[in-house]
């Protein structure tokens, strides 16, 4: 389980694990129609993608899924060549 630290908040306050976990489930079914929220602590309005996260983490419409543990991450000419194509900003490796 990560830590409160693991998520900061516009201000550098660290949001509670409790607050993320409430908003996850909250939006589990449905999910998010805006990333735009209010941080806790410091009541700062901002983006869950804008947050400072200490582990890869990323929202998106699709992914691109590669299954191969061998796998490294994309190289930069691999990402430009998927940026031509789409609109990626990050690459986020899952473990399963």
């Amino acid at each position: 389980m990560e830590s409160a630290e693991d998520r900061l908040s516009p201000c550098g306050a660290s949001i509670d694990t409790e607050w993320w976990g409430d908003l996850l489930e909250a939006h589990c079914d449905d999910g998010f129609a805006t990333l735009a929220v209010v941080v806790p602590r410091c009541r700062t309005a901002t983006s869950l993608d804008a947050l400072d996260y200490d582990w890869p983490c990323g929202f998106t419409r699709f992914e691109i899924a590669i299954w191969n543990p061998a796998r490294a991450w994309f190289s930069d000419e691999e990402l430009t060549a998927i940026g031509d194509v789409s609109d990626i900003q990050r690459q986020v490796r899952a473990h399963s």
